[in-house]
């Protein structure tokens, strides 16, 4: 090394890369949006001509599917071309939460789901989504492969309820449907865990530092 600064010996840095931050109109956000427009559609489908229609239970099927299929591709796109926006962060998990929520409540109103699978699904989610916030100081709960197990299981579930079944399909959606509480319950459970150890481990280093 010979001391000299590399402007003074006619060197030349690179200026660092500035990362534009992404404008609320991308491709992500439209999807997340796509979503909660959805959800008020979805619900008017479900209940039409009293519910029990099988023709307007499948074109709610068709809503309920194209608004699952955006939350899969809404947050890869946002995460793999840095399109993550707080709106986005913000819309996401009400959108998801919203559609599941509205099929879910739909399909009890209609006495074709028990309330108590209702009820322990949403619960979990909610409160899921709070814990999250609750510990978002500290670090980020990633999603686990349960938790996308979950999310694929409850999907599959609602849906195979939003569509008018019968005979083995109608059995086989009961079964579906168990795995889908099985598998909500563990993983809500796992991030109440998660959620405990980073708290503690957010004191012990704030403690550490005074």
């Amino acid at each position: 090394m010979t001391g000299v600064p590399a402007s003074a010996a006619g060197g030349h840095r690179r200026p660092a890369a500035t990362v534009r931050p992404a404008g609320l109109w991308n491709i992500a956000n439209i999807l997340t949006m796509v979503r909660l427009l959805l959800v008020p559609g979805f619900v008017l489908l479900m209940l039409h001509n009293g519910g029990y229609d099988p023709a307007w239970r499948s074109v709610a099927w068709a809503a309920f599917a194209i608004a699952m299929i955006t939350d899969l591709f809404d947050g890869h796109l946002a995460r793999r071309y840095n399109l993550v926006t707080d709106f986005g962060k913000i819309a996401d998990p009400i959108a998801d939460k919203a559609i599941m929520g509205a099929a879910l409540i739909c399909l009890s109103a209609l006495s074709d789901l028990p309330w108590w699978v209702t009820g322990v699904i949403l619960f979990r989610e909610i409160g899921i989504t709070l814990m999250r916030f609750w510990v978002i100081r500290i670090g980020v709960i990633p999603a686990s492969r349960g938790g996308k197990l979950k999310t694929l299981a409850q999907g599959t579930a609602v849906g195979m309820y939003i569509l008018a079944l019968t005979g083995p399909l109608a059995t086989l959606r009961f079964w579906v449907m168990a795995v889908a509480v099985i598998l909500t319950v563990v993983t809500g459970l796992d991030y109440v865990r998660q959620a405990i150890v980073l708290r503690r481990a957010g004191r012990a280093a704030e403690e550490a530092t005074r």
